[in-house]
């Protein structure tokens, strides 16, 4: 019986240590930190800044062999980090407010598109303006930032939306094509390129252009992550903004290292939403991936303004001023 015990305890040591020996290399690779960094959408030029940063070697020179793994709605980054299967994310601003809400611990590090690049447009030379939207069809993803964003403009320009109809899409850029809707929501970078290498002239109404200032794509941690391993968060960090910040002065090379990472990439398009992205990453003359509190405080205050959230959250939690 105690040999049978002593063969137990023996496996189980054995497996024990097996186990260590894997986790151990799962987190270093010759002798580099091991990173995911899960994007918010698919491989495109949206995420130029961080195929120029493992490209470049700025992880590598920091120690770090990263993982950039698409998004989607499928794979939400916010879950996915949060759920410790991965380090790193990218979102929006506002969902990162949203989670805090929830309880879920993401702090954010980086604002890389400090211009939202959502926008609404139309291949209707008779809509460029909010106030062109009533008595329109306007393609929204209900309960979305889009329609966050898309109320803001509405509520700053003094329209009333029940004077516009509104069309639930979902990523189906036919609709308007095909005139089912009037005006499509998209981002700047993306869709409105979509329709005119297909042909069509695009009229674009920019939510920004009437006050509305929302971050977009923003790179986020965990408190866990955070209080584990501070070093390596300010690493990554360092490292991802300086491959934005090489993106944003070589847009060619950059989309290079974009269509590299997928071959369902057309590098027109890709240039196109590259050079469309560059007003966005650097809007004035602060440093890139700059998080300005008081912004961040507007957004907060139209998620509750419009009951998205029951209440404000600590914004100083939210936002990490340490990296």
């Amino acid at each position: 019986m105690k040999k049978n015990l002593i063969i137990v305890i023996i496996v189980i040591l054995v497996i024990a240590g097996a186990l260590a020996v894997f986790l151990a290399n799962t987190n270093k690779q010759n002798g580099l930190d091991n990173v995911t960094i899960r994007l918010k959408w698919l491989h495109q030029s949206q995420f130029a800044g961080y195929y120029a940063a493992a490209q470049e070697g700025f992880y590598k020179d920091e120690g770090i062999n990263v993982k950039l793994v698409p998004g989607g709605a499928e794979t939400p980054s916010i879950q996915i980090v949060a759920g410790g299967s991965e380090q790193f994310g990218v979102s929006g601003m506002s969902q990162l407010i949203e989670a805090r809400a929830q309880g879920i611990p993401v702090v954010a590090l980086a604002t890389t598109y400090r211009k939202n690049p959502l926008i609404w447009f139309g291949i209707s030379e008779n809509i460029r303006a909010p106030q062109d939207l009533v008595g329109k069809k306007v393609g929204l993803t209900v309960g979305s930032n889009s329609d966050l964003l898309f109320r803001a403009m509405l509520k700053k320009t003094g329209i009333d939306i029940n004077d516009i109809t509104i069309v639930p899409v979902k990523y189906n850029l036919s609709l308007l094509l095909e005139k089912k809707v009037d005006v499509y929501e998209g981002y700047l970078t993306d869709q409105p390129i979509t329709a005119e290498l297909a042909g069509y002239k695009t009229y674009i109404i920019n939510p920004s252009d009437y006050g509305i200032n929302f971050y977009g794509d923003t790179l986020f941690t965990t408190e866990r992550v955070i209080q584990e391993n501070p070093d390596l968060v300010k690493r990554i960090t360092r490292a991802t903004l300086k491959g934005w910040q090489f993106a944003y002065d070589h847009p060619e090379k950059a989309v290079d290292y974009v269509l590299m990472y997928s071959d369902q990439l057309n590098r027109e398009q890709e240039m196109r939403g590259m050079k469309a992205s560059l007003e966005l990453i650097k809007p004035d003359d602060k440093p890139i991936g700059t998080i300005e509190m008081d912004i961040v405080k507007q957004m907060q205050d139209l998620l509750v303004d419009y009951g998205i959230l029951k209440s404000p959250v600590d914004l100083d939690k939210l936002v990490s001023k340490s990296f």
